[in-house]
């Protein structure tokens, strides 16, 4: 979603800002701004790109050694300039306010604004934060106070960050439901909502918690947890060096993040599995040290996730009934959250993030835990989310950065994860022999390299993609735990090509779906050799009956054989159970060239972001 960098330092900070909001481009945002206090606000916003922002400040010689920029992403308000942040407030002592999330109740509070004689000049929740906190400065007469007093009213999710005019000597920033952070630097203090704004001039950050306010000057800052509209009392958060690089954030040889993304999956995969890697076994403190006393009173599985995280979660259903012989539900976050459903205390749920700041995810996970759920873990590659903070046990993926906002690496992380899970409860369990434990590590010691073997298909998918881009609609199928990986695959043909795109369980045919069937329907088929592979074979026949044009990633010793209407590429081998993440490979280098040969936005797909960080 939205991004924020602030910056007070020693020297101008509107190139750090400038940086820092092109390093967050990836969360998705239809507008961009800056304010700069230097005796006088001077702010500066843009329906365009962060390249557009920058050319304009440019133009008119901004500088200043104080400052806040944002991308938006649009919720209430619809794209342009007026709704752009910041927004400003005030006559006499005129303010500027940056802000990620949404306030529920801004409606309210804007009447009540209005009645008090303040004019609202965009369609946003955001402005009531701005005209509040000037409402309030003119009786606490200090911006840290009137941020706490303000806050205080705000109901729903937020990450704010303010400046005032007539003091350039510090910046105020609130943290509630939405991520945010300080930079400590040698030549000044930073805010952002993402430490890749900022690996450019520190990898010293702290991570704000819940309720959390800060005061921000050149060569200090302070926090206070701020409780019912008063300044709380001070609080000590521990300083984390940034493992996070530049290299990490940039693009290399590739031409979009996404490219770059999918071909780092051997090392992703290779680093998320490092702890066993030369292992003898598999071992539950891999979750934490209280994972085995908690997986042995487990008596089943809950997870919770959005969007690809959820994909993986079905994944894992197959995996851990199948091997553990533990019963799996899987829920839609969004979802769950507004169910009564029934839960057992001796039930683990599991909440599944690539960011660890999805809101419904931990707005789910929190629901969980209100109806009695005892225990939770997080899969997350951000070791400093709030979904890390919030669970009892936590496994971190170690994709790294993931920059496109279609998930690719995130995904095959995942899924290790998951395996490593489903193998150490089945062991707990007596379900799986030691023999049975050490081919499982065979295979996941040479998934590296069965990944990068899928990546050598690349210009098979290039040829097939030709015959896609002009497309309107396309079809996956997949049986057993492939078929979640079909849903993938149709997801991000969706996401990044704008192809209308949907996924069946292939027995599902017959009911339904084969209606659609012609010859201008392309039909993806993932034909692992697997026990389900006859009947897989009879499901094509049915699509080439009604003419459809099918278009089949298959193993190598799959006897299935090309001929008219059927094309076929053949993966280098077969990875058994961790056969889903192979498969995942050619869907996601199709969904690339497709977009790639239609001309769309690849890294910033249309009306999407990111990091999802409202509801």
């Amino acid at each position: 979603m939205c991004g924020i960098v602030g910056a007070i330092a020693k020297n101008d900070v509107v190139p750090v800002l400038l940086e820092g909001l092109s390093k967050l481009e990836y969360r998705g945002y239809d507008s961009a701004g800056i304010a700069i206090a230097n005796g006088k606000l001077h702010r500066l916003r843009t329906t365009g790109r962060v390249s557009e922002l920058s050319k304009l400040a440019h133009l008119q010689k901004t500088h200043g050694f104080t400052g806040i920029a944002h991308t938006r992403w649009a919720t209430h308000g619809a794209p342009s300039e007026r709704n752009a942040h910041p927004h400003l407030s005030g006559d006499e002592r005129k303010i500027a306010v940056v802000h990620n999330g949404i306030i529920e109740n801004h409606e309210a509070i804007r009447k009540r604004l209005e009645s008090e004689g303040f004019k609202f000049s965009s369609d946003t929740d955001t402005e009531v934060i701005a005209h509040l906190i000037s409402f309030n400065l003119k009786t606490t007469h200090d911006l840290l106070e009137s941020v706490c007093s303000s806050v205080a009213e705000l109901q729903g999710a937020y990450a704010i960050a303010v400046v005032e005019e007539t003091r350039p000597d510090h910046i105020v920033v609130a943290r509630n439901g939405a991520p945010l952070l300080l930079g400590l630097g040698t030549e000044g203090n930073y805010v952002a909502s993402d430490a890749s704004a900022l690996v450019q001039v520190t990898r010293n950050m702290v991570y704000l918690e819940e309720g959390d306010v800060a005061e921000l000057h050149q060569d200090g800052y302070r926090i206070l947890s701020c409780v019912k509209g008063k300044k709380g009392k001070e609080v000590t958060r521990p300083v984390q060096e940034s493992t996070l690089t530049r290299d990490a954030v940039e693009l290399g040889p590739y031409a979009h993040f996404m490219q770059k993304e999918i071909f780092e999956q051997p090392v992703a995969v290779a680093n998320t599995l490092e702890m066993v890697s030369n292992a003898q076994s598999i071992s539950p403190q891999l979750f934490g040290s209280k994972a085995e006393k908690i997986f042995r009173q487990t008596n089943g599985i809950l997870i919770l996730a959005c969007g690809t995280s959820y994909h993986a979660g079905l994944v894992a259903k197959y995996w851990l009934e199948t091997i553990a012989g533990l019963q799996c539900s899987v829920e839609i976050a969004s979802e769950y959250r507004y169910r009564d459903p029934i839960a057992d205390k001796n039930t683990l749920v599991v909440g599944i993030s690539q960011s660890g700041e999805t809101a419904d995810t931990l707005a789910a996970i929190s629901y969980a835990k209100s109806l009695g759920h005892q225990y939770s873990l997080a899969i997350c590659n951000v070791p400093e989310s709030a979904l890390i903070r919030q669970t009892d046990l936590r496994f971190l993926t170690r994709a790294g950065p993931e920059i496109g906002v279609a998930s690719t690496k995130a995904f095959t992380t995942q899924l290790a994860a998951l395996m490593l899970l489903t193998v150490t409860l089945a062991k707990l369990r007596n379900k799986f022999s030691h023999e049975c434990e050490q081919k499982m590590l065979m295979a996941m010691r040479r998934l590296p390299t069965a990944i990068q073997l899928a990546l050598q298909i690349e210009p098979q998918v290039v040829q097939w993609a030709a015959n896609f881009f002009q497309k309107r609609h396309a079809l996956f199928l997949g049986r057993g735990v492939h078929y979640p990986i079909a849903l993938e695959g149709a997801l991000k043909l969706k996401e990044i090509s704008y192809i209308h795109a949907e996924a069946y369980a292939a027995g599902e045919l017959k009911h339904g779906p084969l209606a659609l069937v012609d010859k201008e329907m392309p039909v993806i088929a993932i034909a692992p050799n697997d026990a389900l592979l006859e009947k897989l074979k009879s499901n094509l026949q049915e699509v080439r009956a009604r003419g459809g044009e099918l278009y089949v990633f298959a193993d190598a010793d799959s006897q299935i054989q090309e001929s008219e209407g059927v094309h076929i590429i053949r993966l280098a081998e077969y990875a058994d159970m961790l056969s889903p993440i192979l498969h995942t490979i050619p869907l996601q280098l199709l969904a690339y060239h497709v977009a790639l040969q239609k001309g769309t936005d690849v890294d910033k797909p249309r009306n999407l972001a990111k990091a999802v960080t409202v509801e």
